[in-house]
């Protein structure tokens, strides 16, 4: 067993039997720019210790995996050059090495399962790209929902993949596919897909129940929460679709291929709103924190 380094907080929180939610860290090194990165991070930090539980921000530094971060760590994560991008096919290099790296849903949920942490809050999901029935371009974040039991709280998947498609990969793989509190599967800055969800709840006890029963039925796998982002804050999927099919006109037309593609696509729908999808970002991730802490607790009240 690889050994994980705890941060003061989380310590004490799993020796009181607290609830925890699990944080990734490429929101910090690959989404936002300092200090706003690191300002985000905090907000969202504090969005779950004000519903109830302890956040536990992951990453790669020199080598250990830290399972929640110090204020200084945060800080130094926040400005760091070259970190790695990491999921399941190169953390274990990653920390073989001595490097450091931020982590995706996929190596998040890798993490989180090793503390013992069985919700995880982020932004969206990855899922089958645009094309992907010629670039074979699919996120790891979908397959890891079919084999590591964590539940996730996203506010869908990103609204510039294949939706439709990202939902028939999660079937097919056997991944609970849960909204909460409406019947369409929300698209990341807007609450509606226009695809109704496999499932919906209302309660996060319901959904605890869920993840718990899962486990004793010896299902592999987490699930996946799809949590609209706040009506006060979302972009109209009618206002995003022609931005977002002008972005991925413009990575065509670039030959923006692999890895590159969403943070291509992002950036260029950030301009082309003029910031209005990073506000709207911040409040869906924050949003999650809020639920992801109440299934964490909900969860500690059923083990």
């Amino acid at each position: 067993m690889i050994a994980l380094t705890l941060s003061p907080e989380v310590t004490a929180a799993k020796a009181a039997g607290q609830p925890i939610v699990a944080l990734e860290s490429t929101i910090i090194t690959h989404g936002m720019p300092w200090p706003q990165n690191v300002e985000t991070a905090r907000l969202v930090e504090a969005e779950v210790r004000t519903h109830g539980a302890v956040p536990a921000t992951i990453a790669v530094i020199d080598g250990a995996l830290h399972i929640g971060l110090t204020d200084a760590q945060l800080d130094a994560l926040g400005q760091a050059t070259d970190v790695t991008k990491l999921s399941r096919a190169d953390m274990a290099a990653c920390i073989a090495t001595g490097g450091t790296g931020a982590t995706t849903v996929a190596a998040t949920m890798i993490a989180a399962n090793l503390a013992g942490i069985e919700v995880f809050a982020t932004g969206g999901i990855g899922g089958v790209h645009r094309g992907a029935e010629t670039s074979f371009d699919i996120s790891a974040d979908l397959a890891e929902l079919a084999q590591t039991a964590v539940t996730v709280v996203a506010a869908g998947a990103k609204a510039i993949l294949d939706i439709p498609k990202t939902l028939e990969v999660l079937e097919t793989s056997g991944v609970p596919v849960i909204t909460f509190a409406q019947k369409d599967f929300p698209a990341f800055w807007s609450r509606n897909s226009g695809l109704p969800s496999p499932l919906s709840m209302d309660s996060p006890a319901d959904i605890a129940k869920a993840h718990r029963t899962r486990g004793a039925m010896g299902l592999p796998g987490g699930q996946l929460v799809g949590n609209p982002i706040p009506l006060e804050a979302e972009i109209p999927r009618e206002t995003l679709a022609p931005v977002i099919e002008a972005a991925l006109a413009a990575a065509q037309s670039q030959g923006i291929a692999a890895k590159q593609v969403t943070p291509f696509l992002l950036d260029h729908i950030f301009h082309a709103t003029e910031g209005a999808s990073l506000t709207a970002n911040i409040a869906l991730v924050r949003n999650n924190a809020r639920l992801a802490a109440k299934i964490a607790a909900e969860l500690v009240e059923t083990p």
